[in-house]
């Protein structure tokens, strides 16, 4: 079932409300830079076979040991949420090419602005998986030092880390470095203002930023059809700057694809906007229940689609990996999984009263008394205890 479809489900409208189809323009569904066919199957492209050229069988084991042990520490977040070790996890089942693919293209200097759902990207920088895990668990603000490793704190507020990239790209700009910003947001921050913005800012100051968009089809549970009449990277060409469709769920697309972004931004030319068209194959975040808006065949046919699966093909059809390897491979994967659960658990309990800290610079009378509240609050249940 195609995203299209769903709109065959959605209620008709009442009389008077009648609303004319939009008439898609020449070119609206393009074909997508593709270098591994679902089947595993590699194939050739002009314009971005370059950027791939020189890849090694290491190197194509090493992305998908990426994939395999960030989906493995996705699977092991999601079910400590279930078990109430985490109040939320964003999962990025089905999404681990597009984010292991375009981290693996960005250099050492390169800053990165994430969202929420960047677990593969954060994999990449270096960052512990483990401290990714402290905000979703509510012991810290972020759990990492966002300079150590030119990876942002996760952004909650949708969209507003595409003006803080493009700020920041501005400034190293001005400062005459090399490198480049790439900032990530999906289909349903495409619509955000703040998107829009730095679309604007970043066209007209020719900044050095990659927007990564991962066109994962849902936003919650709001399709792309409604948050668009042309293919999200289209919108590109209306500030002045290219726009391209990569295959989302191949990795080796995704990496070629934003290498060539990135060099571009760092010779001076400017933004690009990339539309990693993939999907969401699991839930927007725990909270949220899927099989009340998509229908399972859409689903299953997507998971066909499943980017691990195709590299893996491939690795096994070129004799780039063995037997040997994916058995490792899997033991390793146990191990991170098991460190994980081990790290989470190990974590302290959060301040209950942080939250009432730094909400004023010089401290605020009513805050006091929230916090006197809350404290009596939390002390009649040591009092029902002692009662007993």
């Amino acid at each position: 079932m195609t995203v299209e479809s769903t709109a065959a489900r959605k209620p008709r409208r009442s009389a008077g409300t009648k609303r004319t189809a939009a008439k898609k323009p020449p070119g609206a569904q393009p074909d997508l830079v593709q270098l591994l066919t679902p089947e595993g199957k590699r194939v050739k492209n002009g314009e971005y076979d370059a950027y791939v050229a020189d890849i090694t069988p290491e190197e194509l084991r090493g992305l998908y040991r990426d994939m395999v042990l960030t989906r493995r520490f996705d699977a092991e977040a999601t079910s400590l949420q279930r078990q109430g070790e985490l109040g939320l996890w964003a999962s990025l089942l089905g999404q681990e090419a597009a984010q292991i693919g375009s981290g693996r293209a960005t250099r050492e200097d390169d800053y990165v602005f994430p969202t929420y759902r960047e677990h593969g990207v954060a994999w990449c920088r270096g960052v512990d998986p483990a401290n990714l895990l402290g905000m979703f668990r509510g012991v810290n603000n972020g759990g990492w030092d966002p300079n150590s490793n030119n990876f942002h704190l996760y952004t909650i507020v949708i969209g507003s880390q595409t003006l803080h990239a493009t700020g920041y790209a501005m400034g190293i700009a001005k400062d005459g470095a090399d490198s480049a910003v790439i900032a990530y947001f999906g289909d349903g921050a495409s619509s955000q203002g703040d998107v829009a913005e730095s679309f604007t800012f970043s066209a007209v100051y020719n900044a050095p930023v990659v927007f990564f968009c991962q066109n994962n089809q849902w936003a919650i549970s709001e399709p792309t059809e409604r948050q668009t009449r042309v293919p999200l990277y289209q919108r590109a060409q209306g500030y002045g700057f290219p726009g391209v469709r990569v295959d989302g769920n191949d990795v080796l697309a995704c990496l070629a694809v934003t290498k060539w972004a990135l060099e571009r931004a760092r010779r001076g030319e400017g933004p690009t906007l990339v539309e990693a068209y993939t999907y969401r194959m699991g839930a927007h975040t725990t909270s949220d229940d899927p099989t009340k808006y998509r229908a399972d065949e859409e689903r299953e046919a997507w998971e066909a689609k499943d980017p691990i699966l195709r590299l893996r093909t491939y690795l096994e059809t070129s004799n780039h990996a063995d037997e040997g390897f994916f058995a490792e491979l899997e033991a390793e994967s146990e191990a991170l999984g098991k460190r994980v659960r081990e790290v989470v658990r190990a974590m302290p309990d959060p301040d209950r009263f942080a939250i009432f800290e730094n909400a004023y610079a010089d401290g605020h009378a009513l805050v006091d008394e929230e916090r006197a509240q809350f404290a009596a609050y939390q002390a009649s249940f040591a009092d029902e205890g002692e009662g007993e």
